[in-house]
């Protein structure tokens, strides 16, 4: 059964509205990244618990909730104390809307070899997977920073190395364009381990991506969309089209703006899920040698 949430605070930055747009979309979900501007992970108690409330009562189910551990703002040498309390606190958060689901990164560079950056970023995945085992959580490596994220090869090692049930990835449609890969050769590479599937389009430009409505830009979403189905993907797709809002550049339109944009996006994205995926090449596209 396919089902479809998107990346709430892309449509609103309230938990209330973001509620509101999904459902009025009707989406079966909401991953949640922030709350009213904050990470779930930096909620007090009484606020979490007044969030699972508002989330539980709405309809929609979580299917993840996003950590910042080995994103954009961290590097290997980060203090490994304060993600493995982060990946507790936001554990436990996410138990109160039944998400077992948390993205995570595997670390950008701070200067080191490669071999060491490799090296330090198996390590530290391996220990936050272990710790992911005794929470009864899965991490989801998402396809953006980090090691992990540099290649197909790179993301099959991460998980054949760490070798848990508790270590899947998430593949994101557009991530490619600003870090140098074709989605879809990408995409057959890391097939059997993707749970997670975040739906963007967009087109190369000189400053490294401009971001689109899905099947407007040169991603291939349909052609991903065609391949997760015919592999028999039984997971999520979660919309987190950066049109309106693009949290690591800072960039976030104005309420109107947002929340147009979002609809705009989401209504295109089941329009080709209804069709099942639009093939635009040769099908079935040849695995990468």
């Amino acid at each position: 059964m396919t089902r479809v949430s998107g990346v709430g605070d892309e449509a609103a930055a309230s938990l209330a509205d973001q509620i509101r747009i999904h459902r009025a979309l009707g989406l079966d979900g909401l991953e949640l990244r922030t709350v009213d501007g904050r990470g779930l992970y930096e909620l007090t108690d009484a606020q979490a618990a007044l969030m699972a409330v508002r989330v539980l009562t709405s309809g929609l189910e979580v299917p993840v909730v996003a950590t910042p551990i080995g994103g954009r703002g961290a590097s290997i040498g980060a203090p490994r104390a304060l993600d493995l309390a982060i990946l507790r606190r936001t554990a436990e958060i996410a138990s109160l809307v039944g998400c077992r689901h948390l993205r995570v990164m595997s670390y950008p560079n701070d200067g080191r070899p490669d071999a060491e950056w490799r090296k330090a970023a198996l390590a530290r995945l391996t220990r936050l997977t272990r710790l992911a085992e005794d929470l009864d959580v899965v991490l989801l490596h998402e396809n953006r920073h980090g090691w992990a994220s540099r290649s197909a090869a790179a993301s099959v090692e991460l998980v054949t190395t760490v070798d848990s049930p508790n270590l899947r990835l998430l593949f994101d449609t557009g991530n490619g364009l600003a870090h140098g890969y074709d989605a879809l050769p990408f995409l057959w590479e890391v097939l059997p381990w993707v749970a997670h599937v975040h739906v963007r389009d967009g087109v190369r430009t000189e400053d490294g991506a401009e971001f689109a409505v899905p099947g407007d830009g040169e991603v291939g979403v349909a052609d991903c969309l065609r391949l997760l189905a015919d592999a028999g993907y039984d997971g999520w797709y979660s919309l987190e089209p950066h049109v309106a809002r693009i949290p690591h550049l800072g960039v976030t339109a104005d309420p109107a703006t947002l929340e147009a944009g979002y609809r705009t996006c989401a209504e295109k994205f089941l329009t080709l899920l209804d069709r099942g995926g639009a093939r635009t090449g040769p099908w079935p596209p040849p695995r990468k040698p």
